[in-house]
């Protein structure tokens, strides 16, 4: 497979509404103007999402302007006890005045209703994640501060078009971000220690065609003392440029080629497994908790299974290294879009 890589810093399209260079780097080199973008407000799509979680519980969090619908979400994740709650709130047609940030490495991203504030601060290499939930679930709030250490690493970063349409997908997601803080439900506190704990992000701004499925995989932790995590991920648009597959171990990243989720007769809680073109991540995937989520509001439809559980198998470095993994943390997820 290909996966060319770019080096060289550039505006992400070109006068048409096309992405100039197609492919994948370790930092954001493409710069993201959303002036640029020649289609209707109503198509483009931005979103920042994080998840920081440990063996035991977690917390997701969402912000995002899809054009003719915001969706403004909040998981509680426990692991441990192996159940979850989300709630989201629905904004119409916000077509760009949520205003979130044109790059990935600067700026404030926030909403605030009668019910939900959320924050997303980065400064100085730190993510900041701030939230106020009021009447969450069973008539109690969610709070939490959180800190993410975005250390000198390498990142997923991709530029995708989509063959012959002005439809593209820039997208970063960072692995591995050490987590500091707390969140707070039910007259409890849950604290993120940065010595094992880790958050995920998951940043992408663009414009999609309507119907889409995508897969997506991902997971922090530590192995052999030093940090390691994956993505893996396909289903959107012409990626004969790059992939998104990578592993990451000490804050290197290390390019995979294509990756095949496996799921079992759509039976999202039984073992899936995972192939590779490449020969270097073979995993078995033990589900034991499935987010699921499905929206229907108008011409907006989403089905989503973001499912938790735990991966087992090999994963190979650029060099050649081994990396064994037993009953490692993480999710897969499978999402049905119509919007």
């Amino acid at each position: 497979m290909r996966n060319h890589e770019v080096t060289e810093k550039q505006q992400l399209l070109n006068s048409e509404g096309r992405i100039q260079e197609p492919g994948w780097a370790r930092r954001p080199v493409w710069k993201y103007d959303r002036s640029m973008i020649r289609s209707p407000k109503f198509r483009i799509k931005e979103w920042d999402y994080y998840l920081v979680m440990n063996e035991k519980y977690g917390a997701a969090f969402t912000l995002s302007d899809e054009g003719y619908i915001g969706l403004q979400s909040v998981s509680f994740l426990n692991l441990k006890e192996k159940w979850e709650h989300t709630e989201t709130i629905l904004n119409p047609f916000p077509m760009g005045k949520i205003k979130l940030p044109s790059a990935s490495d600067y700026g404030t991203a926030s909403y605030k209703d009668n019910r939900l504030r959320l924050e997303f601060r980065v400064e100085n290499g730190r993510r900041m994640i701030s939230c106020d939930f009021k009447d969450f679930y069973m008539g109690k709030p969610f709070y939490c501060e959180i800190t993410l250490d975005q250390q000198n690493m390498d990142s997923m970063v991709i530029a995708t078009p989509w063959t012959g349409k002005k439809a593209f997908y820039y997208n970063r997601k960072i692995n591995c971000m050490p987590a500091e803080g707390y969140m707070a439900f039910d007259d409890m506190t849950y604290w993120f220690d940065p010595k094992h704990d880790y958050g995920t992000l998951d940043w992408g701004r663009g414009v999609w065609t309507y119907d889409n499925t995508w897969y997506w995989g991902s997971g922090n932790g530590t192995i052999g003392g030093r940090p390691f995590g994956f993505n893996i991920g396909y289903g959107f648009g012409d990626t004969s440029a790059a992939s998104e597959n990578i592993l990451f171990y000490d804050g290197i990243g290390h390019k995979l080629d294509d990756v095949e989720f496996h799921i079992p007769g759509e039976d999202y809680m039984k073992p899936w497994n995972f192939t590779s073109s490449d020969g270097r991540f073979e995993m078995e995937f033990q589900p034991f908790l499935d987010r699921a989520a499905s929206i229907s509001a108008g011409i907006v439809f989403t089905e989503q299974h973001q499912v938790f559980g735990k991966m087992s198998g090999r994963a190979i470095l650029d060099d050649g290294t081994f990396i064994e993994l037993k009953d490692f943390m993480c999710f897969a997820e499978k999402v049905h879009n119509r919007y």
